[in-house]
Parts: structure tokens; C-alpha cells; sequence
């Protein structure tokens, strides 16, 4: 294999069936052939993509959601954020959902990456952007989102996932890229 010789480890699609379909999950069983000619069905769930945005104010803070996800039963700091729904665009779903969560408008919007936070059997891509600042328009009406939002300092986010409390993929993805200062620029 050379170094960019992809075909000696590429799966092949032979088909796909749906075994299952709903407004938030398709789940189907895909036709795949490995290189060594094995071939088998290999379960793909694909979901809505999803959008979230870091919001960082002029000290230096981002605003972070405290929340509790039933399907672990467990709390963290989450960034705002949600679905895109079919055919928008996952700018204005990120600055929708600030909206909603937050009761703040963002100043601006930046995309900053998209990933696949589970490639190997989910199709869920998620859009990161950055805000730097946001402007109140009023109380959030998702009002279950969140049990409390906070504006923490951005030196304190390795502390918090390092004590588990930055847990979520897309949150992680987000801060962590931040922090990076990739883009070439230092946030």
C-alpha cells in the first residue's frame, strides 16, 4: 500500500436498506463489502445535524448551560445549541437556538469546525460556531433547557473537564478548539 492508496482499506456500499424511520432517527442496515471480501449488514443510525455555538463576552467568558441528559442521568456544561432542522442552515439554527435557550441575539457568527462525533455507526454531523457577544431580547422560551446559565471563564474550562462536568461531544469539540486558538489567531 502506498501512502495514499485508499482502496486497500475501503469499504464497499452495496446497498442500504431502512429498518427503521422516524422525524428524529433513521436507523438502516447497510450492504458493506471489506477489503478482504467479507461482507456483511452494518447497523448506520442517521440523525438530524446539529449546531452550537461558543459565546464569548468581552472578558474573556462563554456562556455555558447546566444541564441534566436523562439518557445517562447525568448533569454538565453544555453550550446552547439543537437541531438543524431539514433545509436550514446550521448558522441560522445556531443563532435560533441561542435565542431560544439564552434570550440573547448573537453580535456575530463565525463557523469554526463540523465533525461526526460517533463516524464508526452514526451520521450526525455537528457545526461549531463562535459569538463574540451577545445582545438580551428577552427571557429564553425554552425554559427546560437548562437548570441554570452561567458565564464562566474560558481558563477555567480545563479545570471543568478534568472534573467531568464538560462531558458532551459537541461541547468538547467546541471549547477545546477554542481554546486552541486555531485560525490562526489566539481567542
Amino acid at each position: 500500500m502506498t501512502e495514499h492508496d485508499e482502496t486497500s482499506t475501503r469499504w464497499i456500499r452495496h446497498g442500504e436498506r431502512t429498518i427503521y424511520d422516524n422525524r428524529w432517527i433513521r436507523l438502516t442496515l447497510v450492504d458493506v463489502e471489506l477489503p478482504d471480501g467479507q461482507r456483511f449488514e452494518h447497523h448506520v443510525a442517521h440523525l438530524l445535524p446539529a449546531a452550537m455555538t461558543v459565546i464569548l463576552d468581552d472578558e474573556n467568558r462563554l456562556l455555558m448551560m447546566w444541564r441534566h441528559r436523562f439518557v445517562t442521568d447525568r448533569w454538565g456544561w453544555e453550550l446552547p445549541g439543537g437541531l438543524v432542522d431539514p433545509g436550514e442552515d446550521p448558522a441560522v439554527t445556531a443563532a435560533r437556538e441561542i435565542e431560544e435557550e439564552t434570550g440573547l441575539r448573537p453580535r456575530s457568527l463565525e463557523h469554526l469546525v463540523s465533525f461526526q462525533p460517533m463516524v464508526g455507526m452514526v451520521d450526525s454531523e455537528h457545526h461549531v460556531f463562535l459569538a463574540r457577544g451577545a445582545d438580551r431580547v428577552g427571557e429564553p422560551t425554552e425554559v427546560t433547557e437548562a437548570q441554570r446559565l452561567e458565564w464562566v471563564p474560558l481558563a477555567r474550562i480545563p479545570e471543568l473537564i478534568a472534573r467531568g462536568e464538560i462531558w458532551n461531544s459537541g461541547t468538547l469539540v467546541a471549547v477545546l478548539h477554542v481554546l486552541a486558538g486555531l485560525k490562526g489567531r489566539p481567542v
